[in-house]
């Protein structure tokens, strides 16, 4: 039996900052049987995770490129693929059997027809909805998980800053610094995302950088005393005010750089003085480095969330044909906390 399958790509590599215009809704067939003798696994997608890294990948070249099967280039006219929860419909790998759910690397559709070692891991029936494995309990989870506390090292009533803390992984990794009893600061694009921050999250502070005129002033103000441990994902701009308020042996742990994503994001440029002398270290890092700690991280966030102590904050819109707003979106700063795209019931 075929059914029909939609699917996005990209009509041409990207240069600056993305658009819709430059996404297109295809649809094909995809059969929902395997041949015999096949170890082929068909998958109906439920959940795809919409994360800005991405961009790079569509790039005609990055320096993302070549360094991770994560980060392999996407060319025009090709499936898209990222991290998907799904389904198995129809197995000829002995694995795998009908009706299992799966977490892994798999297209940006309705259906993908995958092999065993694009498969992340098997999911088992668990009290948290199932779109957290592709935030809070996945990737985005692991990162603040291990940027924060494997990287940074952080002590009890340490000064905390974090970027785009609304974000998917700038929000968990404010709570884990609350829960440490460390003071954060977390910045973000609107006042409303502020307001969460303080009043849903527990952050000390938040404030929206849009109505800062000097981020370096702005940094003084809530951290007179200086930084101990700056969670950056947005480079830029606020990684130099940042260094220019830490405290010696100060830490920085690089998870992403949205604002240098696209051509027009001004290059951070930190006073190399700072670095030197204030002895500073400065990391950037995948989650995929810290898979040697994901069951510890597994094990301790599901019991945060399982006890209320840890807290989720989801933004999801529904069906394949939502995924080029949803990923523009990323970078207007649409989003609160994990974008996920739903597309069926489990």
């Amino acid at each position: 039996m075929e059914v029909q399958n939609k699917y996005i790509v990209i009509k041409h590599h990207i240069e600056d900052a993305p658009k819709e215009a430059i996404f297109e809704l295809k649809t094909g067939t995809i059969a929902l049987s395997v041949a015999p003798g096949s170890d082929d696994i068909i998958v109906k997608n439920l959940y795809i995770s919409i994360d800005p890294y991405q961009i790079n990948r569509m790039k005609l070249s990055s320096s993302s490129q070549g360094t991770s099967s994560f980060a392999a280039p996407i060319n025009p006219g090709e499936a898209i693929d990222g991290a998907v929860i799904g389904k198995v419909v129809a197995s000829g790998n002995a694995k795998f059997q009908k009706d299992d759910l799966v977490l892994g690397v798999f297209t940006w559709a309705q259906y993908s027809l995958v092999k065993e070692g694009s498969i992340l891991r098997k999911l088992e029936s668990s009290e948290f909805p199932l779109s957290y494995y592709l935030g809070v309990l996945g990737f985005n989870g692991l990162s603040a998980y291990a940027g924060f506390l494997e990287l940074c090292k952080p002590q009890k009533g340490e000064k905390v800053f974090i970027s785009a803390a609304g974000g998917a992984v700038g929000n968990v990794v404010g709570q884990y610094a609350k829960l440490l009893g460390c003071y954060v600061v977390g910045c973000a694009g609107t006042q409303k995302k502020v307001e969460l921050l303080k009043k849903e999250l527990g952050f000390d502070e938040a404030f929206n950088y849009k109505e800062e005129k000097d981020l370096n002033y702005a940094l003084k103000r809530y951290f007179p005393d200086g930084i101990d441990v700056y969670f950056d994902n947005v480079g830029g701009e606020t990684l130099e005010a940042a260094v220019a308020n830490m405290r010696i042996f100060g830490r920085v742990a690089v998870c992403g750089v949205i604002s240098e994503y696209s051509s027009g994001g001004r290059k951070a440029s930190p006073n190399m003085l700072d670095i030197v002398y204030k002895r500073i270290s400065i990391r950037g890092f995948l989650a995929a480095d810290f898979l040697n700690v994901f069951e510890d991280f597994l094990s301790k966030t599901s019991d945060y969330l399982r006890t209320g102590k840890l807290k989720t904050i989801e933004d999801i819109s529904s069906g394949v044909e939502s995924i080029p707003s949803a990923f523009v979106g990323l970078f207007k700063g649409d989003n609160i906390g994990k974008k996920v795209i739903s597309l069926a019931e489990e």
